[in-house]
């Protein structure tokens, strides 16, 4: 038999696991769920936050040091996943990928995006980011003035 029929069967569900609300802002709280079938009847899920500062996040009041956030639930009898609450750190930004798998479902996923106060994604570098990028700059503008005020020295000297 060809090797693509003996493939996993297991498919993960258009759209089976959902976010409320879809965006957040920085150390905003949301709620991760999957729709009835996307699991088998009371299995254990890993459930897993993935995005920037991602470890700070708290899934179900749990805070995990890790570069990624996971923790294991159980999923329901008609095989969802009940809502779960998911907290983001306060250093927040971008989006954030939160996947639900198990051992025989490939599970789903869902992702929430980081907003301002005004209601836009956050992204790049806030001001107090940028001033190491200043003074990393600087530094590389004044070893080289010095590497080039040491070459000329060296020249003057080799000429004479």
């Amino acid at each position: 038999m060809p090797a693509a029929a003996n493939a996993s069967t297991i498919y993960p569900p258009t759209g089976s696991c959902s976010t409320t609300p879809a965006t957040v802002q920085a150390s905003g709280t949301f709620s991760f769920e999957c729709a009835a079938e996307t699991f088998s009847a009371d299995e254990s899920v890993t459930i897993t936050v993935t995005g920037e500062n991602g470890a700070g996040a708290r899934i179900g009041m749990v805070r995990f040091a890790i570069s990624t956030a996971s923790s294991v639930v159980r999923s329901e009898s008609d095989g969802s996943l009940a809502a779960i609450e998911i907290r983001l750190p306060e250093n927040a930004t971008g989006t954030y990928n939160i996947a639900a798998v198990s051992s025989t479902s490939a599970g789903g996923t869902a992702a929430v995006t980081v907003t301002g106060d005004d209601g836009l994604p956050i992204t790049g570098l806030d001001q107090g980011q940028t001033i190491g990028l200043w003074i990393g700059g600087g530094a590389l503008v004044v070893a080289g003035a010095t590497l080039a005020g040491v070459a000329m020295v060296r020249r003057s000297r080799d000429s004479r």
